[in-house]
């Protein structure tokens, strides 16, 4: 069996769980490199890297009730770094699919098509059907169906999904989402309240 499948396989028998509560550990995620999707200024104090997944309603939670704020207060002021990597949970099929049709948007238009897929997974979720949860999420890719349907078919976009995985799971990220704030690991849907505790002694140093 090649190499990349047998480790599809291995990650998919430890494969990460969909979490609500917050709890706090340590870890040390893989550094931030040209490959990550970042918002902010890449010189912020503070990076805070999120594994999640599309296809957890929990990380759909902390996008709609969290992130604005969260963006507003601390990356829409040059204060934190922001990274979003890919950590598939349950359904593997569509955590896949639509990580990979975000990877495939054009330039500047990723978190576009995150926040799309976040936004609109429960309507997916509970009334169907997910193909126009997909179809919305393609439209917000700034690019056509068929240019995203060619870049999703290129084995090598799915294997970086499973690289960021492994990443997160080697650093202890079992649980979507799980938050490093500057390398402190906190699982959940974290409130703001608990990420300025954690953010706001770091920008004081």
């Amino acid at each position: 069996m090649p190499l990349f499948r047998r480790l599809i396989l291995v990650l998919m028998l430890a494969l990460p769980v969909c979490i609500g509560g917050t709890a706090m550990a340590q870890g040390a995620p893989p550094r931030v490199t040209a490959a990550d999707q970042v918002l902010g200024d890449p010189n912020a104090p503070v990076t805070v890297i999120e594994y999640g997944s599309f296809a957890c309603p929990h990380c759909a939670e902390w996008q709609i009730g969290v992130f604005r704020a969260f963006k507003e207060r601390y990356i829409d002021t040059g204060q934190v770094r922001f990274v979003f990597r890919d950590l598939p949970t349950q359904p593997v099929a569509e955590a896949i699919r639509s990580a990979s049709i975000a990877r495939c948007a054009a330039p500047g238009r990723y978190f576009d098509v995150v926040h799309t897929l976040f936004l609109w997974q429960g309507t997916a979720r509970n009334f169907g059907p997910v193909r126009e949860w997909y179809s919305r999420a393609v439209a917000e890719t700034g690019r056509t169906p068929e240019e995203i349907a060619a870049c999703m078919a290129d084995p090598a976009v799915e294997a970086a999904i499973w690289r960021t995985a492994q990443g997160g799971s080697a650093a202890g990220a079992t649980k979507t989402p799980t938050f490093f704030v500057n390398g402190q690991k906190m699982e959940g849907v974290v409130p703001i309240e608990d990420l300025a505790a954690a953010i706001d002694p770091l920008l004081n140093r």
